[in-house]
């Protein structure tokens, strides 16, 4: 019965994200409303009795990794780059944030202090799995994007870092009542977790930099030595494990000779299956009727979370800055609450339970009303909002190009010169370096990969070219797009005729739209380059139309044509357009035609000089 159990939660996990991926919203939703569902509303779930002692060291384990997943994508040098209105809502703002829900929780619910410290200090925390979502539908201005897209990734493992530290806090005071015993408990949590996460973390980077360690073994290895950092650092200070796998993932992202981007996406897909069944058995625990007991009261401190707390913390933060009002009141109303907040909250609220602390079994209830109220209301009333104060980004007009290669960057080199912005994307380093090199933008990592929905504005992408060597990795990229912007302008080279069995996974993941003409494959525009091919641009005009064009230019392969409007159009395999005068054609030349052309440029020279 337990494995049917176990089988059935993973079987509606995948359904809650199918859901939300179909739908386009934060998967947390669909999660804990299966969870409560399942739990109090059916009483078909009781994860006690699942898994009986087994429930914390589950859930404390859980948690642990996907606090080190997510500290994995904190890297210093990006904190110099993101603006002091980020470092200050990762900083004064969070303060604020935690002074405000804590005194609200402590005065108006009459909660434990402790207590109301821990709700306090779990609620400052905005994800990036839940605001990403929300932007990419809201499509704000870049200043209100850049500013909530980086809150969300900077404040992710900084505020979890922080929770920590005041749990470690309130852990420390619940032992005993001098301040000298409180302070020597919270000191040796603190020393404990933090060196036990660097010394890890040094014997990783030790072990990956010798080659002591087989690359295949990699990811395993790197979960083991979570695992046995939360419960090494745990066993020899109570509840400094959180805190120590916290700073190992830190130290990891900090590594800048490390290549992470295997162990990242391994990270991603074994945070998705722990968040898919933790969230429906924490939302299968609650119990509803602690926070019934609070009254009227609840919906006040709500209300403060809201109405008071972010815009203080939004005030706080911009003081002094040129951020307009308009903005900074679209600012003050977005402040989802998502995976962090939730799973954090209830291990803390399990051990405080353990030691018997009054109220602890109100923090998961809490906290779970504050991250549906939060994520449901600013859901559905961003988009109007930014609408209405006149925040929302015209058309985007960004081109993606999935893809490092030399083939990739010639194109999206042709295509900035004509003055669209384009950026690239490609998992290996060296062809993102010389990308980056040619004065071209380029996301370094999976661009299907949670990562890069941090990272990259979706809301900004206009077009998607598929042009990676790789032609699954291509049928990849264009199923994951094809979902998030209009199948008409997402796009993927041709796979060619002796890769049936790619032509069929390209066909299954929604290929339609096919780049250039139907013998244009990686390898024929490959070739050209190699052989000192160039990209170039024509615009037609009343005395030479598209069919002179053709007729000079027998053996150029037609790429795009822009519009007199300035439309951007790729050829592609079907289309029956025709360009006209005022349209732009940009090809790609072989050196022989280059050659030719230059020769017959020379001979009229000469002809006009004699």
């Amino acid at each position: 019965m337990t494995a049917l159990i176990f089988a059935a939660i993973a079987f509606v996990s995948v359904g809650a994200q199918w859901l939300a991926w179909s739908l386009k919203v934060p998967a947390i939703l669909f999660l804990l409303f299966t969870g409560l569902l399942l739990g109090p509303g059916l009483g078909l779930l009781s994860p006690d009795n699942l898994l009986g002692d087994l429930l914390f060291p589950v859930i404390s384990l859980s948690v642990g990794i996907i606090l080190f997943e997510g500290a994995l994508t904190l890297h210093f040098k990006e904190l110099k780059g993101i603006g002091r209105v980020v470092r200050n809502l990762c900083s004064i703002g969070m303060l604020v944030t935690f002074a405000v829900i804590g005194l609200s929780a402590y005065w108006l619910l009459d909660l434990d202090w402790r207590v109301a410290a821990i709700v306090g200090a779990v609620l400052v925390v905005t994800g990036p799995t839940v605001i990403a979502p929300m932007l990419n539908t809201m499509k704000p201005v870049k200043e209100v994007d850049s500013i909530l897209r980086w809150e969300g990734i900077v404040i992710d493992p900084i505020g979890a870092l922080f929770a920590v530290l005041i749990f470690g806090a309130v852990t420390a005071a619940s032992k005993g009542d001098a301040v000298m015993n409180t302070l020597f408990a919270l000191v040796q949590i603190l020393t404990v977790g933090s060196l036990i996460g660097v010394f890890v973390g040094w014997f990783t980077t030790l072990l990956i930099r010798r080659e002591w360690l087989p690359y295949e073994l990699h990811k395993f290895a790197i979960l083991a030595l979570v695992l046995v950092t939360l419960s090494v650092s745990d066993y020899i200070s109570h509840e400094s494990g959180l805190l120590a796998v916290t700073i190992y993932g830190i130290w990891l992202a900090n590594q800048d000779d490390l290549d992470l981007s295997s162990i990242i996406e391994f990270k991603e897909d074994l945070s998705m299956i722990l968040i898919s069944s933790l969230f429906i058995l924490l939302a299968a625990r609650l119990d509803w009727n602690s926070v019934l007991l609070l009254g009227p009261m609840i919906f006040v401190f709500l209300a403060v979370v809201l109405f008071i707390a972010r815009p203080l913390c939004i005030a706080a933060s911009t003081y002094g800055s040129n951020i307009s009002y308009k903005a900074r009141v679209l600012l003050s109303w977005i402040a989802p609450r998502g995976i962090v907040a939730a799973a954090v909250g209830s291990v803390f609220a399990l051990s405080l339970a353990e030691t018997g602390v009054k109220d602890a079994e109100k923090i998961v209830p809490l906290v779970f009303s504050v991250i549906i109220v939060t994520v449901v209301l600013q859901s559905l009333t961003a988009t109007p909002l930014a609408i209405k104060l006149g925040l929302r980004k015209p058309e985007p007009s960004t081109i993606l190009v999935i893809g490092g290669n030399h083939v990739a960057r010639s194109i999206g080199l042709g295509l900035k010169e004509l003055g669209f912005p384009v950026l690239l994307s490609d998992p290996a380093w060296e062809n993102c370096h010389l990308a980056r090199m040619a004065g071209l933008d380029c996301y370094y990592g999976n661009p299907q990969s949670e990562h890069a929905e941090r990272f990259i504005p979706i809301a900004d992408i206009k077009m998607v070219l598929a042009l990676s060597s790789n032609r699954h990795y291509n049928a990849l990229g264009v199923q994951h797009f094809s979902h998030l912007l209009d199948d008409n302008f997402v796009f993927s080279l041709h796979a060619g005729m002796n890769h049936n069995k790619v032509n069929q996974v390209s066909s299954t993941f929604r290929s339609r739209q096919i780049l250039f003409r139907s013998d244009v494959t990686f390898a024929k525009l490959s070739g050209i380059l190699t052989k000192a091919g160039k990209i170039k641009t024509t615009t037609l005009g009343e005395s030479f139309l598209w069919q002179d064009y053709q007729e000079a230019n027998k053996n150029v392969v037609p790429l795009f044509v822009m519009t007199a409007a300035g439309a951007l159009k790729p050829f592609e395999i079907g289309d029956s357009y025709l360009p006209v005068a005022g349209d732009t054609i940009v090809s790609m030349y072989p050196m022989s035609t280059l050659k030719k052309q230059q020769n017959e440029a020379l001979s009229r020279k000469l002809v006009k000089t004699a």
